[in-house]
C-alpha cells in the first residue's frame, strides 16, 4: 500500500472517536444514532426511539410499572465521547510549541560546511635506497600507488607514483588544487604549505606524507625530509608544520611508527591550549600505525597499504577479500583491475560496489560514533568523509597484518563490525560474476540483494522498534537507497513510517544526513513520490522551521503550491502541503514574497469557495491549515494584506467562524486578525498607500464585526485568538478606543447619558437593545434618542445573543466629541502624521465591551489575555489581596490569575463583565436607573483604572507609546499556529495500541454497567436503610451545595457555595483532593456532572453565573487540570438576584443545556464547543430546573418558577413538545426528571410546596400519581436512573424515599450518633447511576451515603 493511501486510511480512522461495537440480541432498540457532524438525528433513529419506547412500555396509562419486563439495553450506554481532542490536553497550562529552530534540533544542522580546497602530497620514497632503521624482508612489499617502483628508472617511477597518487585523490575531490613534492627538502615543504594555505584561505588543507624512504618519526614528533644533495635526512618538527598549515587541516601520515606524530600533535596542542586550542579543534590526523609498529611488508599487501585503502578502497578491499575467499581458486586476481563500469555510475558493477561500500561504512560509523563526531567527520567535508569511510577499511585490513591505524579524533574499533559481513557477501556476489562479465561484454550483471535485504531489516525494525529501543542501524542505508530509482519508492515509504514515530525519529534522520536528499527529490513529477515527499517534509518542518530558508532558496515552495492545487491529492495530504507553506512564510519575508508571487492567495481562497456540503476535499484539517497559511502569508506584510483585501478574502473567511470544529474557527480568526494592519511592517513602500483607504476601513470594519460574533465562543482556543485580534485592532485604533474607554471615567453629563443607548444593538430605526456578554437592564430608545428603561427581557431566538453590533458611542453627542478632539485625531506614529482612519463609533463601543468580557473570562488564560488587551487602551487592573479563608489549608489553588478574593457587584459593569476584584463588598442590589452610567463608572474604577498622564484633558494614558521596538513585545501573540503545528509532530499513521487499550477499558466499564443496570431494574427495594454507610464532614463553612457519586469508584464529590470542591473516598473514609473551582468564591456552584463516564471521566462544574469549567485528574491531590471553560449564558441579562442558572448534561447527544431567569434555554454542543441553538422557553417565568433524557438524545424537560413543566425535543422543528402545569400552587419547580426506563414521556416533578407529581405526557396532561411528600419545604429531588426509586429532601431536616408507585420506602431524620443529632437542612440529593446508593448533602456541611437494606445486609 502506498504511504499516501496508508496515511489517508490511518488518518480517517484516527479522526473518529473509538467506539466499541457490542451486539446484544435482546430485542431492544439501541439509542438514537447521533451524528456529531450535523447535530441532527436521522428519521430512522427517531423511529427506533419510538419503537423502543412502545415496546418497553406499551400503552401504559396506569401508575404501576413492572420493571421485570424491561430489558437491559445498550441504549442506556451512550457512545458519544466529547472533549478528548488534542486541544483539550492541558490547553490552559501550556500550548504546544510550533516548528522549532533551537534546542536539540540544531545539532543535526552543521554550524558550517567545510571544503578541502588544497591538497599537498609529499612523497619521501628515495627509491632504491632503504632507510637505515628499517630491515626489509625478502620478498617484500614494493607497490606504491599500484606501481612497482623498480619496474622503471627511479626518477620516472617517482614522478609516475606522484601523478597516480594525485589522480587517486582527485576521484574524491576533483575541484581541489593538488600540489606534489617528490623527495623534498624542508624549505620546499615550507613553501608548499604556505602556498596551500594562501590558496585555500579558510578552507581545509590536506597534507599527505609518505615516509617509506626515510627513517621513522622521532620521539619528539619530527618527520624526516632530505637535504638538497640527498646525503642527509633533515628533521621537520611537527610544530613548524602545524604553524605553516594552520587550521583547518587534515594530515595523512603513511609511515612506520606514525603514532609518534599523533602523540606529538597531542602534546603540542595541550601545551599551547591557550593559543592554539582552535587549531586542535579543527585538526584531523590519520596515521598508518601505532608508535611501536612498522608497516606490513608482506607481498600480499602493497607497500603503501594505508594509502591504497584511503584512495582506492574498492580495489584494495576486493584484492584482500579475494585472497581470503574460496573464490581465489577460480578467479584470477588480475580481473579485479578490469572490473567494468565507473564508480559514480550505480548501474555498473564498479558503481554498485562503491555504492554498497559507502552504505556499509556510513552505517558502521553511524552506529559506533557519537552524533556530533559523526557529523563532523562524515557530513561536514566530502573529502574528509571519504577518507574516514576508507579509514574504516584500512583498520580492518591492516589489523589482519597486526598493524593498528589510529586517528585524531580517535575512533572506536570497527574492524569486527557485523556490517562487514554484508560487504563480504556483496563482494563475493560481484567476484563470482566477474569472469563472465569480463569475457562477455553483453553479459547482464545481476545486482546485489544488499539494499533489498537491508530495507527489509529496516521494515522489521519499524514493526517492533520504538523510541526506547536501539535506533535502526539501517538508517544510513535508507539514505543511500534514495539515490536509486528502483528502490526509492519503498525507501521513502519506510522513511515516512520512521519519521512518523516522533520528533526523535525526525532528528535521527536529519542527523544521518537525509535533508539534502529529500530536497533534491522535490522536482520529481511522479505522483506517488510527490505524496510521500509532502508527508516527509511535513514531519521535517514540524521539527525544524529553519528548513524554510533552504526550501525557498531551491524553489521548493512552488512544488508545494502546485501540490496544493492538484486534483489527485487527498485532503489530509493537501493539509500537509498547506502546513509546509505556512512554515515557509512564517516570519520569513523572502518566503512570503516568493509565495505571493506564486499566487498562493488565490490558490488558497479557491479552495475555500468550493461548495462545502458536497466537496469531500474540504476536510476540517485542510480548511484549518488553509486559514493558517493565509494568515502567516500576510502577517505583517502590507503587500500581501492589500492583495488579500482585493481578493475579497474576508467574505471567504468569515463564514468559517461558524464551522463546527473549534480549530477551524480559531484558524479563521487568526487569518482575519492578521489582515488588520497594525503598523509593524518595516517593508512598506510609498506605493502601499495607493490602496484605497476607504476600502481598507470597510475591510477592517467587516473583520471586526465578524470577530465580535465569536467573542463568546465555547472554545478557549477561539476566544484566545479573538483576544489577540482585538489587541491588534487596538494597536491600529488606539486613540479611538481610548476615547470610548475614557468616557467611562469622565464627569457624567446629560448629553452623555442621552448618547449611551448608542451602545446598543439596533433592531430598527427607532429602537435599540443593549447586548453584551451579560446584558444589563435593557434600554429602549425612541427616534429622538431619549432613553426609556424597562424591566422586561430582550427576547431573541438567535443562538448568538451578542452577535449584534452597537451603533453610536458614548461620544456620539457633540460636546463629548469636542472635548476629546485631541484624543480622536491624535494619529501620530513615528513622527508621521496620518489622517484619522476611524470606523463607526459603535464598533469601538462594542470592542471595548468585548475586551471587558474577555477580561472576565472563566478561563484563566483568556482572562489574562483580555487584561493585556485592556492595557493597550490604557486600562489597568487594581490588584486585590489574595484571601484564603479557613478550611482551605492544604488545598490546591488551581487558578494562576493574579486576581483573588474578588467579590460580586450588580452594577451595570458587573452585569456586562462578570466578577470584579474589590477590596470590599458591595451589596447585591441594582443601582437606581437614573445613575446608570454612574454605576458603570463607579465599578470600573474599583477594578480597572486609567493610567496616569500629565495632561488632564487626555483622560487616559498610553502605556505603549515610546520606542517602537518595544511595542511589538507588548502585543499578545497568537497561539493557534504553534498549537496546530503540534498535530504534525505526533504520529499520524498509527495509534492502534492506545485505541485497543481504551476500547478494552470501556468494554469492562460497559459490562459492569449493564450488569448493575439489570440488577437495578429487577430489584425489589423494600426499604432504604436509615443508617448511612458513610458520613463525611466536608468542613464547608457554608454547607454542601451539591454532591455527585462516581459511577465506577467509591467516591463522592461535593462542592459548597464558595465553589470549593472536595473529593472523598467513602469506603476508606479518606479525602483524595480539594481545590477551588476558581478564585471568585461568591458565584456559587449550581451543579456538577461527570462527562464521558464510560471512558476517562471529566468533571463539569457549572456555576450559578453560567460559567462552565471542566476538570480532569480531579481525584488526585494537586493534579487537577482545567480542560476547558466558557460562559454558557452569553447575551442574557441578570436580574437583581442574579441569573441563578440551572443546567443539565446529556451524554447521548453531547449537549449541555443552560437556562435561568432568561427567555430561552441555551443548547451547547460540547463536541463542537459551540452554542448550536437557543430554545425559546415559551414562558415569562424563569426556568428553575432542567432534566434531560438518559436514553433519548435531544429530549429535555424544564420546570418553571410558576409551577409549570415543559417537554422539549430539539430534533423537531417546533422544539416544544408539551406544556403542562401539574403544580396548581404557583410554587417553583425544585426538581424534575425522566422516569427510569426507555419511555420518553414519563416524568417526575416536584415543587417547592412539597408535592411530587408523576406525569405521562403522551396520554394525559394531569398527574397520574401525586405524593404530598413535604409541606412547603421541599428543597431537592433525585430520581434513580434505572431503579424504581426516588428521593426528596426538605429544609425541615428530613429525607423521604418512595417507589415509583408512591410507596414510602424510608424516612431519614437523624445521623447515626449516640445523641441522635438531626440531619441538616437538605441541600442536595443524588443517586448512584448504577447502584442503589443515595448521597445527601446538607446545610451543616455533612454528606451521607445511604443504601437499601438488602445491599447493606450483603455488605
Amino acid at each position: 500500500m502506498a504511504l499516501g493511501d496508508l496515511m489517508v486510511s490511518r488518518l480517517s480512522q484516527s479522526s473518529v472517536s473509538v467506539v466499541t461495537n457490542h451486539h446484544y440480541d435482546d430485542g431492544c432498540a439501541s439509542s438514537a444514532a447521533y451524528s456529531q457532524d450535523d447535530g441532527d438525528y436521522s428519521l430512522a433513529s427517531r423511529r427506533r426511539d419510538s419503537e423502543a419506547a412502545s415496546s418497553s412500555y406499551g400503552n401504559a396509562t396506569t401508575a404501576p410499572v413492572v420493571f421485570s419486563t424491561t430489558t437491559t439495553s445498550m441504549a442506556y450506554l451512550p457512545q458519544t465521547v466529547v472533549l478528548c481532542e488534542l486541544r483539550h490536553d492541558a490547553f490552559e497550562a501550556s500550548s504546544p510549541l510550533g516548528p522549532s529552530r533551537s534546542g536539540f534540533v540544531s545539532k543535526w544542522r552543521l554550524k558550517e560546511r567545510m571544503k578541502t580546497g588544497c591538497v599537498a602530497l609529499v612523497l619521501c620514497l628515495n627509491i632504491s635506497v632503504d632507510p637505515p632503521d628499517v630491515i626489509k624482508i625478502s620478498p617484500c612489499a614494493r607497490m606504491e600507488c599500484w606501481i612497482d617502483p623498480f619496474s622503471m628508472a627511479p626518477p620516472k617511477a617517482l614522478e609516475t607514483i606522484g601523478k597516480n597518487l594525485s589522480s587517486q585523490y582527485e576521484r574524491w575531490q576533483p575541484r581541489a588544487r593538488y600540489k606534489v613534492q617528490l623527495d623534498p627538502t624542508v624549505d620546499e615543504v615550507r613553501k608548499l604549505c604556505l602556498t596551500c594555505r594562501k590558496y585555500a584561505k579558510t578552507e581545509r588543507v590536506l597534507f599527505h606524507y609518505n615516509g617509506h624512504g626515510v627513517p621513522k618519526p622521532t620521539a619528539n614528533g619530527e618527520i624526516w625530509l632530505f637535504n638538497k644533495s640527498y646525503t642527509q635526512y633533515i628533521p621537520l618538527p611537527i610544530s613548524e608544520l602545524d604553524s605553516w598549515l594552520k587550521t583547518p587541516s587534515i594530515y595523512v601520515f603513511d609511515c612506520s611508527a606514525a603514532g609518534m606524530i599523533i602523540n606529538a600533535f597531542s602534546e603540542l596542542h595541550e601545551w599551547g591550549s591557550s593559543g592554539s586550542s582552535g587549531s586542535s579543534r579543527d585538526c584531523i590526523l590519520l596515521a598508518a600505525c601505532e608508535t611501536h609498529e612498522t608497516l606490513p611488508q608482506s607481498v600480499e599487501f602493497p607497500a603503501d597499504v594505508f594509502t591504497s585503502c584511503l584512495t582506492t578502497p574498492i580495489k584494495m578491499a576486493l584484492k584482500w577479500f579475494c585472497r581470503r575467499s574460496l573464490l581465489k581458486e577460480i578467479i584470477d586476481e588480475s580481473l579485479i583491475d578490469r572490473i567494468p563500469g565507473r564508480q559514480n555510475d550505480r548501474k555498473t558493477v564498479l558503481g554498485e560496489l562503491n555504492w554498497i561500500f559507502t552504505a556499509v561504512t556510513d552505517t558502521i560509523a553511524w552506529n559506533v560514533l557519537p552524533r556530533d563526531l559523526f557529523q563532523r567527520l562524515f557530513r561536514q567535508d566530502l573529502l574528509v568523509a571519504s577518507l574516514f569511510r576508507n579509514f574504516l577499511l584500512a583498520e580492518r585490513i591492516m589489523r589482519s597484518a597486526n598493524c593498528s591505524p589510529i586517528s585524531h579524533p580517535m575512533l572506536p574499533p570497527t574492524h569486527q563490525h557485523h556490517m562487514w559481513d554484508a560487504w563480504d557477501m556483496a563482494a563475493e556476489i560481484c567476484l563470482s560474476q566477474l569472469p563472465q562479465l569480463v569475457q562477455d561484454s553483453n553479459a547482464e550483471f545481476q545486482p546485489s540483494p544488499f539494499f533489498t535485504e537491508q530495507l527489509m531489516a529496516f521494515e522489521v525494525w519499524l514493526d517492533h522498534g520504538s523510541e526506547h529501543k536501539k535506533p535502526p542501524e539501517q538508517l544510513p542505508i535508507v539514505l543511500q537507497v534514495l539515490l536509486s530509482q528502483c528502490h526509492r519508492f519503498r525507501a521513502l515509504v519506510l522513511l515516512g513510517r520512521f519519521l512518523d514515530m516522533g520528533p526523535w525519529a525526525v532528528d535521527l534522520a536529519l542527523s544521518v544526513g537525509i535533508f539534502p536528499y529529500v530536497l533534491k527529490l522535490l522536482p520529481t513529477t511522479t505522483n506517488e513520490l510527490r505524496q510521500i515527499l509532502v508527508f516527509i517534509w511535513t514531519k521535517i518542518l514540524a521539527l525544524d522551521k529553519s528548513c524554510q530558508v533552504d526550501l525557498v532558496k531551491d524553489g521548493g515552495h512552488a512544488y508545494f503550491i502546485r501540490f496544493l492545487d492538484s486534483s489527485g491529492a487527498f485532503p489530509e495530504q493537501r493539509a500537509m502541503a498547506a502546513f509546509v507553506l505556512a512554515v515557509i512564510v512564517d516570519g520569513h519575508r523572502r518566503g512570503q514574497e516568493a509565495c505571493l508571487e506564486a499566487n498562493l492567495i488565490s490558490v488558497c481562497l479557491g479552495h475555500l469557495e468550493a461548495p462545502r456540503p458536497n466537496d469531500p476535499s474540504l476536510e476540517p484539517l485542510f480548511v484549518q491549515w488553509i486559514c493558517l497559511c493565509l494568515g502567516k502569508l500576510w502577517e505583517d506584510f502590507a503587500e500581501a494584506q492589500i492583495m488579500g483585501r482585493e481578493a475579497n478574502s474576508v467574505a471567504r473567511l468569515a463564514p468559517l467562524l461558524s464551522e463546527p470544529q473549534p480549530e477551524v474557527r480559531a484558524a479563521a480568526v487568526f487569518a482575519l486578525s492578521t489582515l488588520l494592519d497594525i503598523g509593524f511592517d518595516t517593508g512598506k513602500s510609498v506605493g502601499d498607500d495607493e490602496f484605497d483607504d476607504d476600502e481598507k476601513i470597510r475591510t477592517e470594519d467587516s473583520i471586526i464585526k465578524s470577530l465580535l460574533n465569536v467573542v463568546s465562543d465555547g472554545s478557549p482556543l477561539v476566544r484566545a485568538e479573538v483576544a489577540v485580534a482585538l489587541a491588534r485592532f487596538a494597536f491600529g485604533h488606539k486613540q479611538h478606543l481610548k476615547a470610548v474607554a475614557a468616557s467611562y471615567w469622565k464627569p457624567q453629563s446629560s448629553s452623555l447619558l442621552a448618547s449611551f443607548p448608542s451602545l446598543a444593538k439596533i433592531h430598527d430605526a427607532g429602537t435599540a437593545t443593549i447586548v453584551s456578554s451579560h446584558s444589563s437592564p435593557v434600554t429602549r430608545v425612541t427616534s429622538e434618542s431619549q432613553p426609556v428603561l424597562r424591566e422586561s427581557r430582550a427576547s431573541s431566538s438567535s443562538p448568538h445573543g451578542s452577535s449584534g453590533l452597537m451603533h453610536g458611542s458614548p461620544l456620539s453627542d457633540d460636546s463629548s466629541q469636542h472635548s476629546d478632539t485631541g484624543i480622536i485625531h491624535d494619529g501620530v506614529s513615528n513622527g508621521v502624521v496620518h489622517p484619522p482612519r476611524a470606523l463607526d463609533n459603535a464598533v469601538y463601543s462594542q470592542c471595548v465591551l468585548a475586551m471587558f468580557t474577555l477580561a472576565k473570562d472563566p478561563s484563566p488564560r483568556i482572562e489574562t489575555l483580555g487584561r493585556r488587551v485592556l492595557s493597550i487602551i490604557g486600562i489597568e487592573q487594581v490588584a486585590a489581596k489574595t484571601s484564603n479563608p479557613s478550611g482551605r489549608r492544604g488545598e490546591a489553588r488551581t487558578s494562576h490569575t493574579p486576581l483573588a478574593g474578588l467579590t460580586r457587584s450588580s452594577s451595570w459593569f458587573d452585569m456586562h463583565a462578570g466578577h470584579l476584584p474589590l477590596t470590599f463588598r458591595t451589596p447585591p442590589v441594582s443601582p437606581p436607573r437614573t445613575s446608570y452610567l454612574a454605576g458603570l463608572r463607579r465599578v470600573c474604577s474599583l477594578e480597572f483604572r486609567p493610567h496616569l498622564m500629565g495632561s488632564p484633558d487626555s483622560g487616559l494614558a498610553d502605556p505603549l507609546l515610546g520606542a517602537s521596538g518595544s511595542e511589538r513585545s507588548l502585543l499578545p501573540q497568537s497561539t493557534i499556529y504553534n498549537w496546530s503545528c503540534g498535530h504534525f509532530s505526533k504520529p499520524l499513521l498509527g495509534g492502534a495500541d492506545d485505541s485497543e487499550m481504551i476500547a478494552t477499558r470501556r468494554e469492562e466499564k460497559e459490562k459492569f454497567a449493564l450488569e448493575h443496570i439489570a440488577k437495578c431494574q429487577h430489584s425489589s427495594i423494600s426499604k432504604l436503610n436509615n443508617n448511612p454507610i458513610a458520613n463525611w464532614d466536608t468542613k464547608f463553612e457554608t454547607g454542601t451545595k451539591t454532591t455527585l457519586l462516581h459511577p465506577f469508584s467509591p467516591i463522592v464529590i461535593a462542592a459548597d457555595e464558595s465553589e470549593r470542591i472536595r473529593v472523598w473516598n467513602y469506603e476508606e473514609a479518606t479525602l483524595l483532593n480539594g481545590f477551588d473551582n476558581h478564585a471568585f468564591p461568591d458565584k456559587g456552584i449550581s451543579k456538577m456532572f461527570l462527562i464521558n463516564e464510560l471512558d476517562d471521566c471529566l468533571l463539569l462544574v457549572a456555576s450559578c453565573d453560567g460559567s462552565i469549567r471542566i476538570w480532569r485528574d480531579y481525584m488526585t491531590k494537586g493534579k487537577q487540570k482545567l480542560v476547558t471553560a466558557f460562559s454558557s449564558i452569553q447575551g442574557n441579562k441578570p436580574s437583581a438576584r442574579g441569573l441563578n442558572v440551572v443546567f443539565d448534561w446529556q451524554q447521548q447527544s453531547g449537549y449541555l443545556y443552560a437556562s435561568g431567569e432568561m427567555p430561552s434555554i441555551m443548547l451547547w454542543d460540547l463536541e463542537k464547543e459551540q452554542l448550536v441553538n437557543s430554545i425559546p422557553s415559551f414562558s415569562d417565568c424563569a426556568v428553575t430546573t432542567l432534566s434531560t433524557s438518559h436514553v433519548h438524545g435531544g429530549q429535555l424537560a424544564a420546570g418553571f418558577a410558576d409551577g409549570s413543566v415543559r417537554l422539549y425535543d430539539v430534533r423537531t422543528p417546533d422544539m416544544l413538545a408539551c406544556s403542562v402545569r401539574p403544580h396548581q400552587r404557583a410554587e417553583k419547580v425544585v426538581g424534575i426528571s425522566f422516569q427510569p426506563g426507555l419511555d420518553p414521556a414519563k416524568i417526575v416533578s416536584a415543587s417547592q410546596a412539597g408535592d411530587i407529581r408523576f406525569l405521562d405526557l403522551r396520554t394525559t396532561r394531569d398527574a397520574y400519581l401525586t405524593i404530598d411528600a413535604h409541606r412547603g419545604s421541599l428543597t431537592a429531588l433525585a430520581v434513580h436512573r434505572h431503579a424504581p426509586i426516588i428521593a426528596s429532601g426538605s429544609a425541615r431536616q428530613l429525607i423521604k424515599v418512595f417507589s415509583l408507585q408512591g410507596e414510602q420506602l424510608g424516612i431519614i431524620r437523624y445521623y447515626p450518633s449516640f445523641m441522635a443529632q438531626k440531619i441538616g437542612s437538605v441541600s442536595s440529593l443524588t443517586f448512584h447511576p448504577y447502584q442503589v446508593l443515595l448521597a445527601a448533602g446538607s446545610a451543616d456541611s455533612f454528606v451521607s451515603v445511604y443504601t437499601d437494606d438488602k445491599a447493606q445486609a450483603r455488605q
